[in-house]
């Protein structure tokens, strides 16, 4: 009797054991990113990539993570969606919560990206797992918060990261989650000014720093604060520069981000997806936008014409 009680008990158990790893296995989505897009085995392979030379691999940088009708901003399914198609640079958003935890969130409140109301670091990251966000369409999605750990596990080998850290975020939690996840080489600091950018390199002297260069006078207020020009990206503006700060920023090996968000990216809709190829030609690296599966296809034929190739792109 004893026996049978004992076999029963076991057979349970293991039923309950399956049934758990069939539900863990089902309501985990496969990624739609295959294999490795970006082999950087340290920050210096990133250095290495990013630092101008005519035979640099032009890059998309999807604004906000590149939303598109049933993907939201800052969710990491929309990552994998628009890595999956190109290699792509991820602008992304940090904000604190009331427990301090680092989550992806662009605004301060809730109302927009959300179904939740009030301002982010008035909730807990528990609180804030409850909720679900929205699409641009202000359609609910099934998709949740994600938390910075969770997007750096995630998008090692699969994209770049531009980290914009937002006024109320700790820069020593965002440098201490990227150390954590072992993403030194594929993650990027955005800052606005040069005390910002210095207050990063003070912290994390290996990372990447974008920084906004309009003028040959913002370089030089980076470089009097010892920033190497390998450890910067530099960000123009949303105007096409001019060809003097083209050449003063290729001249010291600084890639050039352009935000065709806004106008430049109207133009490009407007007028063919050609027009990011030109702006390409023009003296731009890497084009920040909202459109990156339009400049990304536009930018593959301008890759494949050219034959570029980049040994950290598989």
């Amino acid at each position: 009797m004893r026996k049978s009680i004992q076999i029963v008990l076991f057979a349970f158990i293991l039923i309950f054991t399956v049934s758990g790893c069939l539900e863990l296995a089902s309501s985990s989505k496969p990624s739609l990113t295959q294999g490795t897009v970006f082999n950087f085995k340290s920050a210096d392979d990133l250095y290495q990539f990013l630092t101008y030379d005519e035979k640099r691999y032009p890059l998309v940088s999807a604004h906000r993570g590149g939303p598109y009708p049933g993907y939201p901003e800052n969710a990491v399914e929309t990552f994998d969606f628009i890595a999956s198609k190109q290699p792509s640079i991820i602008e992304c958003d940090v904000r604190l919560t009331k427990d301090s935890a680092l989550v992806l969130m662009h605004d301060e409140t809730l109302y927009r990206t959300t179904t939740g109301e009030g301002r982010v670091m008035d909730h807990t990251l528990e609180e804030l797992k409850d909720l679900r966000l929205k699409d641009q369409k202000d359609q609910v999605t099934k998709y949740k918060i994600p938390t910075l750990n969770e997007a750096l596990a995630w998008g090692v080998g699969k994209v770049i990261f531009t980290l914009d850290i937002k006024p109320e975020t700790p820069y020593e939690l965002v440098v201490e989650a990227v150390r954590r996840a072992k993403a030194d080489a594929y993650v990027i600091i955005i800052t606005y000014s040069p005390n910002q950018a210095a207050r990063i390199y003070s912290l994390a002297p290996d990372l990447m720093i974008s920084a906004s260069i309009r003028n040959a006078s913002d370089l030089l207020r980076l470089n009097d604060r010892d920033i190497p020009d390998n450890r910067l990206v530099a960000f123009v503006g949303t105007r096409e520069p001019d060809k003097s700060l083209v050449d003063l920023l290729h001249g010291h090996g600084i890639p050039i981000i352009l935000g065709t968000i806004g106008n430049l990216d109207k133009q490009a809709a407007a007028k063919g997806n050609q027009v990011y190829s030109e702006y390409i030609e023009r003296g731009a690296d890497i084009l920040s936008t909202d459109r990156p599966l339009e400049a990304g296809k536009s930018l593959k034929y301008y890759i494949a014409k050219r034959g570029i190739k980049s040994p950290f792109i598989p």
